[in-house]
């Protein structure tokens, strides 16, 4: 199988978040439409990688599926059973690492419990990674301990490495930084006032290498 299914955090639909970062992004990921960009100097090749996954915050990273889509539907709804629905801290616009991203503004346990339980419990239905995914990942320069999270997690980036982000832009030169930041910053501001709850969890489909990553799923939190 060349399909990959990745357990995401998205914010709800009513969430003016989600229309925002659509229309930052230029593509709707549940109608896999286009969506006009605001008027930001080369916006449509600066978010053209984090278009195709679609705005999301990994839970459990893409994998390709092993043991069937029912299975998991069924894995995932018995793992949100135990799990209460929380707040989410107040989001703002980051510098992470040359690329911009939308982060926490404080720690949230409940936050991170939900990605840890989703990379533990569900990793009965991760296919290996291939020689070049794992090669691919190692071209990171990983820590001893990012390189033990990838032999058995198949990512380097779970658990005690694992962070909360929602990715906006690829990386960017100093120059675009100046000018792509204050941008993003204006034009989420207005849904980064609302508050917001983490109530359900997206599963996100991508059909073949390369596609765009679609929201296939919703599971609702009901712990």
């Amino acid at each position: 199988m060349t399909a990959r299914v990745a357990i995401y955090y998205a914010p709800l639909p009513n969430d003016p978040l989600t229309a925002a970062s659509a229309a930052w992004l230029g593509r709707d990921p549940i109608t896999n439409a286009p969506v006009p960009q605001p008027d930001v100097p080369d916006i449509n090749a600066i978010t053209a990688e984090p278009r195709r996954y679609g705005f999301h915050a990994t839970l459990k990273p893409p994998l390709r599926l092993t043991g069937g889509w029912r299975p998991l539907m069924s894995a995932v709804r018995a793992m949100a059973a135990y799990i209460a629905p929380f707040d989410l801290p107040q989001l703002a616009v980051a510098d992470l690492r040359g690329f911009l991203a939308l982060r926490e503004t404080a720690p949230c346990p409940p936050l991170q419990a939900l990605a840890d339980a989703c990379v533990e419990q569900l990793d009965s239905f991760r296919q290996p990674p291939t020689d070049d995914e794992l090669a691919s990942r190692r071209r990171a320069n990983l820590s001893a301990e990012q390189e033990a999270m990838l032999v058995r997690w198949g990512y380097p980036y779970v658990f005690e490495s694992w962070f909360f982000h929602m990715t906006l832009t690829r990386r960017l030169s100093d120059a675009e930084k100046s000018v792509i930041l204050p941008a993003a910053e204006a034009w989420f501001a207005p849904a980064l006032a609302q508050p917001r709850r983490v109530e359900d969890i997206c599963l996100f489909t991508q059909a073949a290498p390369g596609a765009s990553f679609t929201l296939a799923e919703r599971i609702r939190l009901r712990g």
